[in-house]
């Protein structure tokens, strides 16, 4: 089991990229090709949604080599679907089973908000990780993560985005902003996105 101590994400997100030429401007500026990804995930919460109310949630990701749980939480939350976050809290612990885990979640008194799956490419230039992310009926969008803010500003600079246009926020709050309440569905899955039989309200 590996825990991560650093509980602050230091990422930003740019939407609606070019995927091809998003890549010739990384390899322009010095960073490789890691990996694609493909991803799937769970979110949950206790049956009140006590955690949803404070802008947070457990998330457990099956990442192809590795299985995450990690409990996330937005900072400086302005509203609850805004995409201008001051920050998120992220706690993760390396499991070595995802549906072992999601089983003993469960057990535990968690319920189930939503499965999703993801399509990432990696790229890397130092320490500065870039991820091209494609969601179910979402744009392509980038996300840079990086050991401090001033990297951040470095590979913002250095791929000719305007620093205005930065998010930072969660997949969920993109999701908002093309009108889609995940809170709404059971599945988002690339063969399609599955409704709940009732919907979860005020979330």
């Amino acid at each position: 089991m590996y825990i991560n101590t650093e509980h602050e994400e230091i990422e930003v997100k740019f939407l609606d990229v070019d995927k091809e030429e998003l890549e010739k401007k990384l390899l322009a500026i010095g960073a490789h090709k890691v990996k694609d990804f493909f991803y799937r995930h769970v979110a949950m919460d206790y049956p009140d949604y006590r955690l949803n109310k404070d802008h947070s949630w457990i998330r457990l990701r099956d990442e192809e080599d590795k299985i995450v749980l990690a409990y996330k939480k937005r900072l400086g939350v302005s509203s609850m679907h805004g995409t201008n976050d001051e920050g998120m809290e992220e706690i993760e612990v390396v499991v070595d089973d995802y549906e072992t885990t999601k089983l003993f979640l469960h057990k535990i008194g968690f319920i189930e908000k939503h499965e999703a799956e993801k399509k990432r490419t990696r790229w890397q230039k130092g320490e500065t990780v870039f991820d091209i992310d494609t969601f179910p009926a979402l744009p392509t969008y980038l996300e840079i993560e990086a050991p401090s803010w001033a990297a951040i500003d470095t590979a913002t600079e250095e791929l000719g985005f305007d620093p205005s246009t930065r998010k930072i926020c969660s997949g969920n709050q993109i999701y908002k902003m093309h009108g889609i309440d995940v809170n709404e569905y059971q599945r988002l899955g690339f063969d399609g996105l599955v409704k709940k039989e009732v919907p979860v309200s005020n979330l």
